[in-house]
């Protein structure tokens, strides 16, 4: 029998999830934890302060945003979590004593564990008002480049259901022309979007953001396992939305289902 413990998220996939909440100051701070954590926890807080260019204060009151009590407990917590040897998920493949048995561990592992963290960090408030724009949506349309093509995809196979009209754009050129973010939002479009990195552009522009958390080893990059924390996220929605719009997406998955089934015969 295993017994799995429900865990706190970890240090550093908090600070991804809150850091376009931080000040200016906080997000300096973040910045060098974030590069440089291994160095963190044997600093200070006067030394990190020192490093960051601010106040001890500053240092004082980003720990408590993370939900510590102060400095000592935040660095306890990232102390173990950059050095715990049982986190598999940090552990690269190795080509020599890895079987598949223990490839298939570590896998199964990560994705276990990167679906966790993501869980984790949603944002409540943000969910709720993300499904509440999708539920009253005149028209969705969904884009993703590289990896995540596949998941705005599947995010349009699963919305057509729910009877909102759904376009997908997967070409590159298509997607510019069809609405950058900054004319979407111009013309009075709201932009949601779904990302593994608080830091990008993406952040900036959408008006209502959910955010994965993955680990990257050498062959599977940190794009490869956000995929499936994309693909729940986005299955929370559709079901949310759907759950409110019951009548008409039971409707249209009936009429999906006819439809599929003529070309059965």
């Amino acid at each position: 029998m295993k017994i799995f413990i429900p865990h706190a998220p970890r240090v550093l996939t908090q600070l991804r999830a809150i850091y376009t909440q931080l000040s200016g100051k906080e997000q300096q701070i973040a910045d060098y934890i974030l590069e440089h954590a291994n160095e963190v926890i044997h600093f200070s807080i006067t030394e990190l302060a020192d490093q960051c260019q601010c106040a001890d204060a500053t240092v004082f009151r980003l720990c408590r945003r993370l939900g510590f009590r102060g400095y000592q407990a935040f660095k306890i917590a990232l102390a173990s979590e950059v050095t715990n040897p049982k986190q598999t998920i940090h552990q690269e493949i190795n080509l020599d004593d890895d079987d598949v048995s223990a490839i298939a561990e570590k896998i199964f592992t990560a994705n276990i564990e990167t679906i966790r963290d993501t869980q984790q960090i949603i944002n409540k408030d943000e969910l709720i008002k993300i499904v509440s724009c999708l539920e009253n949506a005149s028209r969705i349309e969904f884009y993703g480049s590289g990896g995540s093509a596949v998941i705005a995809q599947d995010a349009y196979h699963k919305f057509m259901r729910t009877g909102i009209p759904c376009l997908y754009h997967s070409d590159a050129h298509y997607q510019v022309m069809a609405a950058a973010l900054q004319v979407a939002k111009e013309a009075g479009a709201k932009t949601i979007g779904i990302t593994s990195y608080g830091k990008s552009p993406l952040v900036c522009l959408a008006d209502m953001c959910l955010y994965t958390t993955s680990r990257e080893t050498v062959f599977r990059t940190e794009a490869l396992s956000s995929r499936l924390a994309q693909l729940s996220l986005i299955d929370l929605l559709y079901v949310a939305v759907s759950l409110r719009r019951q009548d008409d997406t039971i409707a249209n998955i009936q009429q999906i289902r006819e439809a599929i089934s003529l070309k059965r015969l």
